[in-house]
């Protein structure tokens, strides 16, 4: 049986009603809409399928000396969701009434395993290129395990997406169970975190689908003829380059492989690493350093490398001390120094240290930094101009950032700069360069999309510019790397893969015009993560690759690439401008350029019916397919039309033919199957004649719909309702470009829609918007109220009320968020709080609100009793149902009024004091409620950057002063000062831990 029968009869019986083979018989509800975007294209169907899952499963002890492996023994399952678990449901059934115990004589032991299986997905491909290509999005997504598991002569090509965060417990046996109520609801609680991950990365998943290509199957946006609905598609699903046909010889670059001699070539087969040029007279040379990989048993390095590529010589430096290993760092060059910046040292510990390589001397030293903080971060950009290195963005946890830091390395201060101009959004994995007086930045991911904005940044000006270029605008991408090379600037490499890995792309900075030139590949060279370098003429491409569950982790050999030729390529493939046009007028016709091949002559080739394949076939592989157009039909479907590319169009001539070669028998010969790669293309070109193929102007010209960001779907929205109601056009510059999401609440920022034009056509504006950003529901932030209750002014624009459902660190918050606030600033510090050691201990927290700090230390740290102190009803009455939700509610008492007449005296082990801007007016109660022995605070306030020390001071003289007028003579310290969060411009939000003994 073949794929499309295959496929056909696996859809069958997913629609079908019959049950499938799995122990539940249907389909996991919530990954549904993702397997249909699979199926729904032609190289993918679904074989199976799991949506991840928590379950306890209870198997047969082995037998002594029974050698039967684990997952052989059989058992059934006592518990098992595919939600989030509910954790007194589970211990009920652990921890059974005693009319319910199993009698131990009637009943064999069993073995008692807990379980969380993340997403697992096994998809049959139709061949090996579009298994490649889907393995490298799953893995872009997060599922970093996935990969191809049968391929080969006569085999099925099937692939399984999965990740690594599955958990595995013994729990004991039927007869006795080595675990507390209390231990088993901890792992419930770890298991529910997981799912939640699990979620997030599996939504993460379908928006990387989405933007390579893959079509959501209940969108309307097939293709006028559906029959070949498949012509039109704009990915070319091989990322195999290197067997490019000869016909296409002449157009494309070659990567020259650099041969090693000194250390082993292995050393350099890295990804997330650093390299900077040595480019002097005397010296010509590539450092390299850090990344993950390297010669032997793959792992993050810190070896200091230089590279000849003249010579291919690899040298290790020899050093005394050197940074700690790191990858996802930068490196810059300043001078003879190369300052290397934060990176990770493993997935918990994010770096902000900076080192100095003074290369003379090759001698590496730590620098101690002054000025703003510099917080920690990877995944960021860098770049120098003078003495200066510019910082921007990168990820930190969970948390992408959007800032700006410059580092002058004479006086080693740092310095964050605020915002100016058309401000880029927060991103990772982005790539930066400098040119003369500026910065361009291009490219990274935010979370969501892939981005493919230019940005560029004068640092005389300390202005943003979104930038406008002409030309066919590269694709977008994260994890790529950017050069320069004289007025050029390059891009080569990144995610997506199947987008990124043929094309060298170049922005002409004279000209300000996107040129591009095809790469052919010698061993499938992967440069993800890798690093360009330019010495002279030469581009030196270093690294890259990615980690694949089956078939192995995969590096890319060092390789060189010819600037002069690539530029001169790029030039030629642009018509060129009459010679006495000015410069002024040059750049106006290099900015309609992309316009007029577009719009004014869009042409296309018609064929027959019966030789489409065949003539897109030939398109395709010379290139000569345009892929921002669509395939259509013509002549009542009998002739379908090919969009074609403006190269094509001069090369093809219907009323000659541009050889002497056509033999009848040459054309029988390929339409029965003679590979295309044994053709010249001026024997293709040829071929599309003799069959007919005509050359017409597209009088149905329909640009291909590509995936658009929220931001352009409202924009177009609204500019809509706009132009229908009279208003004007500046009234666009109000439109938010970010907004956070409370449950299914989609909150926009204050400063959003203040305009009083809107009021008259709020309705439709509120339709639009909530229409563009899939909202169920829409609000506009307010400032939270100045008065003692701190109550929201959140306003309901859509929806009926503001009720809404968030669970964060496994922790469910319930509340109304237009009467009560909600920090999302805060999630670090309520994750710190549930990580303290507050067993057995009596938590007073003064400020309780809907019980942001007061359920991390009743769920998490598993405090004995917490007593709430607040005194605004409205998060009162969502604190009462936050404690009954997550079943902590017997030990918490509520004290509802002013916490200096409610609060207890002398029984607290710690106190929280979360109120700012300042909670100094309760410092003496917190002081009155610890035990005569003492105990600890935590203090919260918001502090200017350069007060932080002195702040520190304040608190700990204060509250010596108020414990000694209260009658106890306790030593009172500040153990830690943590920083949450940014408040406002250069105003921190800080915890100080106080220890009172």
């Amino acid at each position: 049986m073949d794929f499309e029968k295959r496929k056909a009869a696996t859809l069958a019986s997913i629609r079908s009603s019959v049950t499938d083979k799995s122990p539940k018989g249907y389909l996991d509800e919530p990954i549904i809409p993702l397997l249909e975007t699979i199926n729904h294209h032609p190289s993918y169907f679904t074989t199976s399928s799991c949506s991840g899952r928590v379950s306890i499963l209870s198997q047969p002890k082995p037998k002594l000396n029974d050698s039967t492996k684990k997952k052989a023994r059989g058992g059934s399952w006592l518990y098992i969701t595919h939600d989030p678990a509910d954790p007194d449901l589970v211990i009920s059934l652990l921890f059974p009434s005693k009319s319910n115990q199993i009698d131990p004589k009637v009943d064999q032991p069993s073995e008692l395993v807990f379980r969380f299986e993340p997403l697992i997905i096994a998809v049959e491909c139709k061949d090996l290129g579009s298994a490649q290509f889907l393995v490298a999005v799953a893995i872009s997504a997060g599922f970093r395990e996935s990969g191809i598991t049968s391929c080969g002569d006569g085999k099925r090509v099937i692939i399984a997406i999965r990740c690594s965060i599955r958990m595995e417990v013994p729990l004991g046996d039927t007869q006795k169970l080595m675990v507390s109520p209390e231990y088993v609801k901890f792992l419930v609680d770890i298991a529910n975190e997981k799912m939640d991950a699990n979620r997030k990365r599996t939504v993460g998943f379908g928006v990387a689908l989405t933007s390579n290509g893959f079509k959501n199957p209940d969108a309307n946006d097939v293709d006028e003829d559906d029959n070949y609905e498949n012509l039109a598609g704009d990915h070319d699903l091989s990322i195999n380059n290197g067997d490019l046909h000869p016909g296409l010889q002449q157009d494309l670059i070659l990567l020259s492989k650099l041969s090693i001699v000194g250390e082993t070539v292995e050393k350099l087969y890295l990804w997330g690493h650093s390299a900077c040029t040595i480019d002097k007279t005397d010296r010509k040379e590539v450092i390299v350093f850090g990344g993950f990989g390297g010669f032997g048993r793959h792992a993050r390095r810190n070896e200091s490398l230089l590279l000849d590529p003249s010579s291919g010589t690899l040298k290790l430096i020899a050093v005394n001390e050197s940074p700690s290993a790191r990858l996802g760092h930068t490196a810059s060059m300043v001078g003879d120094f190369m300052f290397v910046i934060g990176g990770r040292a493993d997935p918990l510990k994010i770096l902000n240290d900076v080192w100095r390589l003074d290369i003379p001397k090759g001698e590496w030293s730590s620098q101690r930094c002054i000025g703003s903080e510099f917080p920690p971060r990877h995944r960021h950009a860098a770049a120098s101009v003078g003495s200066k290195v510019y910082i921007f963005g990168g990820l930190y946890n969970d948390k992408i950032v959007s800032s700006l830091h410059i580092l002058d390395t004479k006086d080693l201060q740092w310095k964050e700069i605020e915002q100016h101009g058309q401000w880029p959004c927060a991103r990772h994995s982005h790539a930066m360069v400098a040119y003369e007086s500026q910065l361009f930045m291009f490219g990274g991911y935010n979370g969501e999309n892939v981005l493919n904005d230019l940005y560029s940044f004068d640092v005389q000006s300390c202005y943003w510019k979104l930038e406008v270029i002409s030309g066919k605008w590269p694709h977008g991408r994260f994890s790529h790397s950017m050069f320069v090379y004289k007025h050029i600037i390059g891009i080569i490499g990144g995610c997506p893969v199947s987008q990124n890995c043929q094309e060298l792309t170049l922005l002409d900075l004279k000209h300000r015009m996107w040129r591009s030139v095809r790469l052919e590949f010698m061993n499938k060279e992967l440069f993800v993560r890798s690093t360009a370098s330019v010495l002279g003429d030469d581009l030196i491409v270093i690294g890259g690759g990615a980690a694949c569950y089956a078939f192995g982790t995969k590096f890319s050999e060092p390789v060189k690439i010819n600037l002069v030729q690539s530029v001169t390529m790029s030039e030629n493939l642009v018509p060129p401008q009459p010679e006495d046009v000015s410069i002024e007028e040059s750049n106006k016709n290099n900015a309609d350029l992309k316009t007029e091949t577009s719009l004014s002559q869009p042409w296309v080739i018609q064929l027959e019916r019966k030789y489409a394949k065949f003539g897109k076939d030939i398109l395709k592989n010379f290139g000569w397919l345009d892929l921002e157009r669509k395939v259509y039909s013509n002549e009542k479907g009998l002739c379908i039309c090919f969009p074609v590319t403006e190269k094509f169009s001069e090369l093809f001539h219907e009323k000659q033919l541009l050889g002497e070669d056509k033999e009848g028998s040459e054309d029988d010969n390929l339409i029965k199957g003679l590979s295309l790669k044994d053709i010249s293309s001026l024997a293709a070109l040829n071929l599309l004649k003799e069959h007919g193929a005509k050359k017409l102007i597209n009088v149905s010209f329909e640009a291909k719909k590509v995936a658009k960001s929220p931001v352009q779907r409202m924009r177009e929205d609204i500019t809509s309702v706009l132009k229908q109601k009279g208003l004007p056009e500046e009234l666009l510059d109000e439109l938010p470009q970010k907004w956070e999401r409370l449950g299914d609440i989609v909150v926009l920022p204050a400063t959003s829609f203040k305009d009083p034009a809107w009021r008259s056509i709020s309705d439709e504006v509120w339709c639009a918007v909530s229409r563009s950003l899939s909202a169920n529901r829409l609000a506009r932030q307010g400032r939270v109220e100045a008065n003692g209750t701190r109550d929201s002014t959140l306003e309901i624009l859509v929806g009926d009320n503001g009720w809404v459902d968030h669970r964060e660190n496994g922790i469910l918050y319930s509340f109304d968020a237009t009467k009560c606030m909600f920090s999302w600033g805060n999630l670090s510090e309520k994750l710190r709080m549930g990580n303290m050691a507050c067993e057995n201990e009596v938590v007073v927290d003064l400020f309780a609100g809907i019980g942001y700090f007061v359920l991390p230390f009743l769920v998490r740290a598993k405090a004995r009793i917490v007593y709430a102190c607040e005194w605004n009803p409205h998060a009162i009455e969502a604190l009462r149902r936050n404690l009954e939700a997550n079943s902590v509610s017997e030990r918490c008492i509520i004290l509802e009024g002013d916490n200096r007449i409610t609060a207890p005296k002398g029984v607290a082990d710690r106190v929280n004091l979360g109120l700012i801007p300042s909670s100094e007016g309760s410092w003496v109660t917190a002081i009155q409620a610890l035990r005569p022995e003492g105990g600890v605070l935590h203090v919260h306030g918001n502090v200017k950057d350069s007060d932080e020390s002195s702040w520190g001071e304040h608190v700990t003289k204060t509250l010596n002063d108020i414990a000694r007028a209260e009658g106890h003579r306790w030593d009172v310290t500040v153990e830690h000062i943590e920083k949450v969060k940014w408040y406002a411009p250069r105003i921190r939000h800080l915890v100080a831990d106080v220890r009172c003994r």
